[in-house]
């Protein structure tokens, strides 16, 4: 049976038109902070305006009941968005009834009236009710009870804030708040990792429903995106599936292993000095968000970090102040996540300036009597080499009588402190500078010296002094100049007795050089040899050996006479 056709454009005139025991539903339109939010889906069915009832949408018309005195209610059950409306219709079987009514706690109006039927509007349903109609007939109530059930979305939906960052091997525990959100049997809150479902559970809890779920954190893990998300379903009431998520968290997970740094420093450092200190670490995940923190006592370096796959490398420059002399503590601290490992190392940082070598004067005319003296700074000991005595002492001194053999000699003071178990040296070092006259003696400028003709040789003579001299040699009777120094084939033509003479400011030395030049004196016998050689038959070989061998030992004998007569004539006084 169907509505009667042809509608009444008049406010109400549909509702007026209806038999008496017509039972109507009716739902105000979902205001607008009802509707779904952006982020939601909906489907269901359309709805249908009734006429003469603005803003008023007709759920559905029933058919008159049975006989009998009894009181129904229309709708038997209706779900409505919070805040909305809805359109009850309390109707009774009685002709003679003496009471009919809808019993509620909600804001009701009536809005329309038969003669044994009346309409009430509902308005602002905050939650779920039980509203029911009653009657009264012959002295007998009867009731009718509908059910009344709201919906509404959760107002936050959140997942608690991760650990900054999770150690990997560790359980982490996840959860998600929901506040609101009806009805709490249609609701379902899931986790999920990515688009990875980690658990569903039904929204349990007023007003705030927490659920959790438990993962184990791995190096996978890390970056990866965590949300929570609800579900509330009324698709069998005909309204659709509403869906809505939290903001979703990063996790970031690390490993750092229960390891100290590997520190590498010197174990003493001088003031003035710089040197480098390096701090690493492996099996790092991910190495490079690690923070390395350098220090020495409380100030700070700068280092230069290198990042591995899974390891780190850093080195800074220390330079040493002299505010810093002492025993100082060098700190290494890796960080990463919320967990940190450091190393700590002892460095001693000393002061040792080279010590103070004296010379009363560095340069001096020889028989000047000399003063050195070697001083070493606070802590450290001196040892002057070349002092008999050499022991080690705050200072050491010596005197000396300048002689030409001085000239040039260096004197080294040696200083040395002993620093944490280690004895560390220095040296200063300064040269004496003496004065003499020219000196020539044998062993720089030969009395005698015998040449072989023809043999390309250096004539050596060298004088000694300081300023060094100016040596020439002059040959006795036509002062022909004799080549020093000079390389060049021996001639006859240099044979003589020299007066070398060395010339300085200081003075001059004189010295005698005779040079002798041995030369053969005919070839006659070679040319009766040759001519033997060729005319003779059979003795020619042996003849030219004899006669060569001979001419060779004569030429010896020589030589060695020449040189003997040379020798007595130096060795005999003037």
């Amino acid at each position: 049976m169907n509505p009667p056709p042809g509608p009444d454009p008049r406010p109400g005139a549909a509702l007026r038109s209806l038999p008496p025991l017509w039972s109507l539903c009716f739902i105000s339109e979902i205001p607008a902070r009802q509707r779904p939010a952006r982020g939601h889906r909906q489907s269901g069915n359309a709805r249908t305006l009734l006429p003469g009832f603005p803003g008023k949408t007709l759920l559905w018309a029933l058919l008159p009941g049975p006989g009998g005195a009894q009181t129904s209610v229309h709708p038997k059950e209706v779900i409505i968005p919070r805040g909305g409306s809805v359109l009850v219709n309390c109707s009774t079987s009685c002709d003679q009834y003496t009471l009919l009514g809808l019993e509620t706690h909600l804001d009701k109006k009536e809005v329309a009236n038969g003669s044994n039927w009346q309409m009430y509007e509902l308005s602002s349903v905050q939650g779920d009710t039980i509203p029911y109609c009653y009657s009264v007939c012959h002295n007998k109530q009867s009731e009718a009870t509908m059910s009344l059930t709201v919906y509404w979305f959760p107002e936050r939906v959140e997942l608690e804030p991760l650990p900054q960052w999770q150690p990997v091997g560790e359980n982490l525990t996840l959860r998600c708040q929901v506040e609101g959100g009806a009805p709490r049997t249609k609701l379902s809150v899931m986790l999920l990792q990515g688009e990875k479902l980690l658990s569903r559970q039904p929204a349990e809890g007023t007003p705030v429903a927490e659920v959790t779920a438990t993962v184990l954190a791995r190096r996978d893990d890390h970056g990866t995106n965590f949300s929570c998300h609800t579900e509330l379903d009324l698709r069998p009431q005909g309204l659709g599936l509403f869906q809505n998520s939290s903001v979703p968290r990063q996790l970031r997970t690390f490993v750092l292993p229960e390891v100290r740094p590997h520190l590498v420093t010197p174990g003493i450092m001088e003031v003035g000095t710089q040197r480098s200190v390096t701090c690493s670490l492996d099996g790092l995940f991910p190495a490079s968000e690690a923070q390395v923190h350098l220090a020495l006592e409380d100030q700070r370096l700068e280092p230069r970090i290198k990042y591995s796959k899974d390891s780190l490398s850093a080195t800074a420059l220390v330079e040493m102040a002299p505010r810093d002399e002492g025993v100082q503590q060098l700190t290494c601290a890796v960080t990463l996540g919320n967990q940190s490992q450091r190393t700590r190392e002892n460095v001693t940082i000393y002061s040792f300036p080279a010590p103070n070598l004296t010379l009363s004067e560095s340069e001096v005319p020889e028989g000047t009597v000399v003063s050195v003296e070697c001083k070493a700074h606070a802590g450290a000991v001196v040892t002057l080499i070349g002092d008999p005595a050499e022991s080690p002492f705050p200072n050491a001194q010596t005197m000396l009588n300048a002689t030409a053999e001085d000239n040039g000699r260096g004197f080294v003071c040696s200083a040395a402190l002993e620093v944490a178990g280690h004895v560390l040296h220095k040296n200063k070092t300064q040269k004496l500078f003496v004065l003499y006259g020219p000196r020539l003696d044998k062993e720089n400028c030969p009395g005698n010296w015998t040449l072989e003709e023809g043999i390309s040789q250096t004539l050596r003579c060298q004088a000694s002094g300081n300023p060094v001299p100016k040596l020439d040699c002059h040959r006795k009777g036509d002062g022909a100049l004799l080549p020093i120094g000079e390389l060049r084939p021996v001639t006859r033509g240099i044979s003589g007795t020299y007066v070398c003479q060395a010339t300085s400011r200081r003075g001059v030395a004189t010295r005698e050089v005779v040079v002798n030049v041995i030369y053969q004196q005919s070839n006659l016998v070679t040319i009766i040899a040759v001519t033997a050689l060729i005319l003779g038959i059979a003795a020619t070989g042996g003849t030219a050996a004899y006669l060569y061998n001979r001419q060779r030992k004569i030429r010896k004998y020589r030589l060695q006479k020449a040189q003997e007569a040379a020798a007595m004539r130096l060795n005999t006084p003037p």
